[in-house]
């Protein structure tokens, strides 16, 4: 039995809290450097600037709290946002719970598609277990239904808000 106002369906599309932009990055090409950024423009192939493509998966996102989970996972003080290669990490929203769902990240509005499995390059980066540390932490890949307008300390929302 199913208890709470509206049963499952009414709690699985309640959040505790909108969550906000933490930190962004562009990645120039396929093996360059991720680029910190304060602010970008969306575009239907993602972040103007990234190596992106449109379709699916033209946004990444990976949640704050799941750095510390990685650190933990390889046995170290901290991991770098840059270093997992996503675009924006996002604080304080469970992006699990939005999968399939549209989620409005400034004045842009994504779909949430599917998890975002490590790359190979976790291992070059994080040395052996790299890759599996990342495993189910990260991040989700999105695609664009309207363009706009990115910041930090942005307002990260589900639905069309």
């Amino acid at each position: 039995m199913v208890t709470g106002t509206g049963g499952m369906r009414a709690m699985m599309a309640r959040h505790a809290q909108g969550g906000r932009v933490a930190w962004m990055g562009l990645r120039p090409a396929r093996r360059a450097g991720v680029v910190p950024v304060t602010a970008a423009r969306i575009g239907t192939a993602g972040l103007e600037g990234d190596h992106g493509r449109p379709g699916k998966r033209a946004v990444t996102l990976i949640q704050a709290e799941h750095l510390g989970v990685i650190a933990a996972l390889l046995g170290v003080e901290a991991v770098r946002a840059e270093d997992l290669r996503r675009n924006i990490v996002v604080a304080g929203l469970n992006l699990a719970a939005l999968r399939g769902a549209d989620l409005r990240v400034g004045t842009a509005l994504f779909r949430v598609e599917g998890p975002c499995p490590p790359c190979s390059r976790m291992e070059e980066t994080f040395g052996e277990g790299g890759y599996s540390a990342v495993r189910g932490h990260g991040g989700w890949y999105a695609s664009v239904l309207e363009e706009g307008e990115v910041s930090l300390g942005d307002t990260v929302a589900p639905g069309t808000e």
